[in-house]
Order: structure tokens, then sequence, then C-alpha cells
């Protein structure tokens, strides 16, 4: 632990030496904070997908550290959210699963105790201001001095859907707001135009405090509408479908594929009948070209502002994102498309333009922001500071990164390799190197014993309990499970 000590200590000392002299005289440096809903890999700037067109992002990437191998807690917007913003895994806190956020903070002792992010900064001397969606719900527990809401949450609704509704078929489980095409009329109507006013607006305003300032955009998140004229940057002809494999499960187990399971959304093969794949695939990338544009109004703002040079800025998605891969098109499973998020951190005194290859997770980002505005420690944290590798991206991590799904499902992601086991013991690995598209199990194999072993040491002795509030309705495995697990508590 001292050892450990002593090397962030020569990191932030490190980093301090080019922060401005502002910072040197004490005056602490402010953080925007940019969130975005069910975002996948699908940036230029990670090289997600040949159509994708971020340029805003992009920028903001070659403006500081890109880590690109950064990965969710959980694949799924509540636990995932629940974890960056208390700083504390699932196992420890047991939201694995949705949890209302009147539930955050009572679920679990551990939770009682933690301080939220804006609960943190507030504590020591910040201005929160937050807007859109933060944590799962929409009026983020009050725990900003000023939240802008909602708005129109997920935007208007068509009076009739366009493409799917589980209603229609009867083999569908559940409800999605699931559906794509171009809606609204005009962008004023959409939730995250609004929410991006809100932050140039602020952005604007004299401040007498250093302030942190969370903005959460909606989309890509479903319904995949954007209004009409977004569709021009990805004409149909031009469209790509990711790769796919019809026979992908073949080595996989059971349970693997019933922990996968979303009854309620299409599937590669449905859609490939209908020929709606590359519809589909084009209003998630629209979707994904229109939130850009607001990210780069945000961004923008801040470089015209007085802020500028004193403002460290974060952007990172909760979870990924199936598009077809594995003969899906969800979020809810722990493969790499669904846990892989993006995660740029810039801002003063960070070498722009550099990659990052080590596995973080977004439980890091809480202690990063504290070290780089210089608080003190928050010693509930159970992520690490990403400080050292913003100073060198090649130093390592302190380990890999860590998913859960449910209590007893987990995903190790290092370097190199994709490690799951689920609850049958039942486990994959792939090396994501040679197969990137996780198509070849490799769990079998006698020689990579000790690299499987090296992994399962990272899943936890000791999963806390399902959390109570939590709730699962989709998936036939957590609709059968989760009873046992609450009665378990």
């Amino acid at each position: 632990m001292k050892q450990r000590s002593l090397g962030r200590l020569f990191a932030t000392l490190c980093l301090a030496a080019s922060i401005p002299l502002a910072f040197a005289q004490n005056a602490k440096p402010n953080v925007l904070f940019i969130a975005i809903d069910d975002l996948n890999d699908w940036l230029g700037c990670l090289d997600g997908h040949p159509n994708a067109k971020t340029p805003n992002i992009d920028r903001l990437a070659a403006q500081g550290v890109l880590f690109e191998n950064a990965h969710c807690q959980a694949p799924i917007c509540g636990p995932s959210r629940a974890s960056i913003f208390t700083g504390l895994y699932p196992a420890s806190t047991g939201i694995y699963l949705q949890i209302n956020d009147q539930d955050l903070k009572s679920s679990h002792p551990l939770t009682e105790k933690c301080a939220l992010i804006p609960d943190y900064f507030e504590s020591h001397g910040y201005r929160t201001l937050g807007v859109g969606k933060l944590y799962h719900g929409g009026d983020a527990m009050n725990t900003f001095d000023e939240y802008g809401g909602r708005f129109a949450w997920f935007g208007p609704k068509p009076e009739k859907r366009f493409k799917f509704d589980p209603d229609w078929y009867d083999h569908k489980i559940g409800g999605t707001q699931t559906d794509w095409g171009a809606y609204p009329d005009n962008d004023e109507a959409m939730t995250d135009h609004n929410v991006a006013a809100w932050a140039v607006e602020k952005l604007g305003h004299p401040q007498n405090k250093p302030f942190f300032l969370a903005v959460g955009f909606l989309r890509p998140h479903v319904p995949w509408y954007t209004p009409p004229d977004w569709f021009k940057h990805h004409p149909l002809d031009t469209i790509q479908t990711p790769p796919y494999k019809r026979n992908d499960f073949d080595d996989i187990s059971e349970m693997g594929q019933r922990v996968a399971d979303v009854p309620m959304m299409p599937t590669t093969e449905e859609l490939i009948e209908s020929g709606e794949w590359k519809r589909a695939v084009q209003a998630y990338l629209t979707c994904i070209t229109w939130v850009d544009h607001q990210v780069g109004k945000v961004l923008d703002a801040l470089e015209s502002s007085a802020y500028a040079d004193n403002t460290f800025i974060v952007l990172w998605s909760d979870h990924g994102y199936h598009l077809g891969e594995k003969n899906r098109f969800a979020k809810q499973a722990i493969w790499e498309r669904n846990t892989r998020v993006p995660l740029i951190i810039a801002g003063p005194g960070i070498e722009p333009n550099r990659r990052c290859a080590q596995p973080v997770g977004l439980i890091d980002m809480y202690p990063t922001m504290v070290e780089l505005c210089g608080l003190p420690e928050n010693t509930m944290n159970e992520g690490r500071s990403l400080v050292p590798q913003l100073n060198d991206v090649s130093t390592p991590t302190e380990g890999p990164a860590i998913i859960a799904y449910g209590p007893v499902n987990y995903s190790i992601r290092s370097e190199r390799y994709r490690y799951t086991r689920y609850e049958d013991g039942s486990e994959e690995l792939y090396d994501m190197i040679e197969d990137p598209n996780e198509w070849t199990n490799l769990s079998h194999r006698t020689d990579l014993q000790e690299i499987i072993e090296a992994h399962k040491a990272h899943i936890p002795n000791k999963a806390a309990p399902l959390a109570p509030g939590s709730s699962y309705d989709i998936n036939p495995y957590f609709i059968e499970r989760q009873r046992d697990w609450l009665e378990s508590k």
C-alpha cells in the first residue's frame, strides 16, 4: 500500500509540473463530465465502424488521452451509472440490475455511507451542475446544486411506430422503445438539443466557485430517431453491417446463451429476413452523429469561455451495444461490444493525442477526477486513479477491468484476453487481438489454463446479495433467478 501511495504521489507531481500557474497557486480546476447513453465503440477515433462520423468526439480524443480498452462495470444503464457515481463495484453494493434512483443510497450499508460524485465535489468547495440523463432516473436525486432537468427525456413519440414493436410479435416478451426512423421534423424537439443548449448557457455564465458540470446525452439510446436531415450523413447504400457468424454460439454454453437472451429485442436473423438490418445500423450511426454534434456545441462553448484553460473534460458512455453481432440488437450481455465504451480525458497538463491500451473501468473516473483536481482521496473509492496512465499511457494498470452481470456472472478483460465465467461454472476465453469478434472460445485449451486461472483470480470471492429494489423483467433467466437472489439476502 505504501509503495502504491508513493507511486501515485510521484505521478501527481509529474502531472502538476505541467499544470498552468493558476493551479500551482491553489486555484481549483473545473470539470466537464459528459455522459452518453448506449454508445458502443463506433467512433472514428476508436476505429469501431467504417461508417462512423464523429468529428467532435474525435477532436476531443486528439486533445487528450483516449482509453481504447475501457469497460463498464455492468452492461445496463442503472447498475453501470450506480457504480460510476458511488465509486463502488456491483459486487460490493449488490446493484447488478436496474434499480430506482431513490433506492440508490439506501440499497446497501456502503452506499448509505458513500459520497456520490457531486456530493464529494460540493464538500470540497465546488458548485455542481447537471442536466439530462446522469443517474438512471431523470431527477438526478437532487444531488446537484442546480439540475437543468430531463426535457422530453427519450424524445417525442410518433403516433405509430415505424419499424419495430415487440407487441407486433407473439414470440416477443417484454417492452422496449426500440424502433428506428426519421423523426421528429426539427432538432428543437429533441432532448439532446435542449441538454446541449442548457450546458452552453451555463458555460457562458461567470462562476464564483470552481464547477463540476455533468451533461447527460440520451442518443443513441433507443428509439433510434433523429430528424430527417441527419440521415443524409449516412446514405443507406454506403452502410456496412458489422461482422456476423451464424453458428457463433456453437462453442458457447447454454447458460451463456440464456444470460444474454433479451427476447423483447429483434434478432439479426429477423432483420436479415425483413431487410431492415442496414436501416437499423444506419439509424444507430445517425444517432451517434447527432449526439456528436451536440457534444461539439458544448466543447465549442467551453473553448470560447473563460474556463477553457482550467477545465478537465471527461467523456464516457455507460455501456456498449450489439448491432447484429452474435444475433443480437441489445445491450445486456458481457461480450466485448456490450462492455467496451469510449473514455476520453483531456485538459490542462495532459499531453494530447495519445492512446492507452491498458484495461480500465468506468469506476476509475471518480478517483481520477478527485486526484486531477487536487482533492483529498476518497478512501471508499474502489476504482484506481488513472493519473499514472495520463502521464504515461504505457504504465500498466493495477489489474483488469471487472464486469458483473448479476451476482454470479463475471467477465474479466485484460490487455489481451477476455475471460467469462457464468453461474453454472461454464467459461469463455477470447484472444481479443487474434479474435476481436469473439468467434472462437478458447476456454477448453489446456495450454491456456494458466491464463484462465490468472483471470479467474479477479472474480470477487464474495459478492453482495442483490440489492432490494432491483428488478429485471425482460430476460427469462433473470426473471427466474432474481427472486432467489433477493431471498438469499
